[in-house]
């Protein structure tokens, strides 16, 4: 799979940041917000562009730099939406932020879901906890392009709190996306399914030869979902996982997300099954 980038967004020096001011932040789930940034320069907010799946380096001085997938629309050009949980240096730092305070960013790096071949193919979002937040943009721009024969995401977390995107399902659906959720422990409130997000993996296949999965989440869960797949007859060119490791530098330099003879940051994050299949198996990879 390889993308292509077209007009100022090719011509980028990788290193360079660009000012940003955050417009809003809403509460998702506990520990996670979603940050909606304003680039300050005109010429750079018009000539930035990304696609679903991709992630920008959030940079604040003095603390450092966090990989933070993009979780807007793509076709959007006013804002940029990053969802981020509280877990480090740097987003514990965004976290003490407010609408109005700046940071910086740099970007986009990565390579996207394969959004644009699939043409008349049931397409099944698979998800775990944070990692609907790389594909928020896909589901976005699946809505507006309806050129799949389907779309269906299937959301699990280990509690009803943990779902993201709540207040968006109501719209998905009736943009055509069917949208299930699973949960591992249940609360009073739960009245859905429990278990495992590949427990509603089997009513979501109706054909899978023309089945194009895309996940995101830990990477068992990932194991987990791609084998159901196959196992069900989707074949392995067409199931795409989004790792998630520890990028640093973005651009293959630095190392640290290293896998195999990969690089996350630049050969990822989004990757076919059956290039990494292999090495999915190794631990500690």
């Amino acid at each position: 799979m390889s993308v292509s980038v077209s007009g100022a967004a090719a011509e980028k020096n990788p290193w360079r940041s660009h000012t940003a001011r955050i417009c809003t932040i809403t509460p998702e789930t506990p520990g996670v917000r979603t940050y909606e940034l304003e680039l300050e320069d005109p010429v750079e907010r018009d000539h930035y562009r990304f696609a679903a799946g991709q992630f920008n380096m959030l940079y604040l001085p003095g603390i450092g730099e966090a990989a933070i997938s993009v979780s807007s629309d793509p076709a959007g050009r006013d804002t940029l939406a990053h969802t981020v949980r509280a877990v480090g240096n740097v987003t514990d730092a965004l976290a003490r932020l407010g609408p109005g305070d700046q940071v910086f960013v740099r970007g986009p790096f990565g390579t996207p879901w394969p959004v644009a071949e699939m043409l008349g193919r049931d397409v099944v979002i698979v998800a775990g906890g944070l990692g609907l937040a790389s594909q928020r943009a896909a589901i976005l721009f699946l809505m507006a392009e309806r050129a799949c024969r389907s779309v269906t995401v299937l959301h699990g977390a280990k509690r009803p709190d943990g779902l993201l995107y709540g207040r968006e399902y109501d719209a998905w659906r009736a943009a055509g996306v069917a949208v299930h959720t699973i949960v591992n422990e249940a609360d009073a409130s739960w009245s859905g399914p429990v278990g495992l997000v590949t427990d509603l993996l089997t009513d979501s296949l109706r054909d899978p030869s023309a089945t194009t999965i895309l996940c995101c989440g830990p990477d068992p869960m990932m194991m987990g979902v791609a084998k159901a797949a196959i196992g069900r007859g989707v074949a392995t060119r067409d199931v795409f996982l989004s790792l998630e490791r520890n990028m640093a530098c973005a651009v293959a330099h630095c190392g640290l997300c290293q896998f195999g003879p990969l690089f996350v940051c630049r050969d990822g994050p989004v990757l076919p099954y059956e290039r990494i299949a292999e090495l999915l198996r190794i631990p500690q990879v």
